[in-house]
């Protein structure tokens, strides 16, 4: 199975009133195993970015300036979530505005290129009702470590998402990476056994064996309910 989580960051709230995509962060993960094959794209909006938009992802006007425009990386793009699953945390503010950049450079709109999208934040309500949802509630619940996440960034916050997910889904603690190592060093690789081919002996006591068994019984048990029940076990 091949799944991509995604994020984006925005020139503000609202593709409705004009407002682009300035980053686009996408982590692969196939069979539930990270494969490194990502991508990351800043782009120009041919806008000015809003300051609250500014102050959470710090990506200012004059460093988006020289970056391409979407309609040079769309194709990549495009290719690149042909067939997946894409998975992303709160997945109507997202698809909204890949929507409208698609729709901006006359291309069908995202869930044609795409398997399925899954919304992370309404399974995390499911989980969690009545909770904090965020992606940092979830970091926190779910023992995950965003120390590193200072501002928003796409691939930061999608990496980081699809550890969630893993944890969300019972997966194993942390991601592995194809190449055998997880971002703490080799990974560890669990053989699972199944108990139920085994077959424990039964070891026969002595009548000497069961007899101080009967007294060490009576020595402890103040009401008698142990030994009737040892007693009914034997029987």
């Amino acid at each position: 199975m091949r799944q991509i989580f995604l994020d984006t960051e925005t020139t503000g709230l609202s593709p409705e009133t004009g407002d682009r995509v300035v980053e686009i962060g996408c982590v692969e993960m196939v069979n539930r195993r990270l494969t490194g094959n990502n991508r990351h794209f800043y782009l120009n909006p041919e806008r000015k970015s809003s300051e609250e938009a500014v102050r959470v992802h710090g990506l200012t006007d004059e460093f988006l300036a020289d970056k391409p425009l979407f309609s040079a990386v769309a194709d990549d793009l495009i290719a690149y979530w042909a067939g997946a699953e894409v998975v992303i945390h709160n997945a109507a503010f997202d698809v909204g505005f890949l929507d409208a950049e698609l729709k901006h450079i006359g291309k069908p709109l995202f869930h044609a290129h795409v398997a399925s999208v899954t919304d992370s934040l309404l399974m995390a309500r499911d989980m969690f009702p009545g909770k904090s949802n965020s992606l940092d509630a979830l970091c926190k619940r779910l023992e995950v470590d965003n120390s590193s996440r200072t501002l928003h960034g796409a691939l930061l916050d999608a990496e980081l998402l699809a550890e969630v997910y893993i944890r969300m889904t019972r997966g194993q603690d942390s991601l592995v990476i194809d190449s055998g190592e997880s971002a703490h060093g080799p990974a560890l690789q669990v053989q699972k056994v199944d108990f139920s081919a085994f077959i424990l002996p039964t070891v026969a006591v002595s009548e000497a064996e069961r007899a101080a068994h009967e007294e060490l019984l009576k020595s402890i048990d103040k009401t008698g309910e142990v030994l009737a029940q040892w007693e009914k076990a034997m029987a």
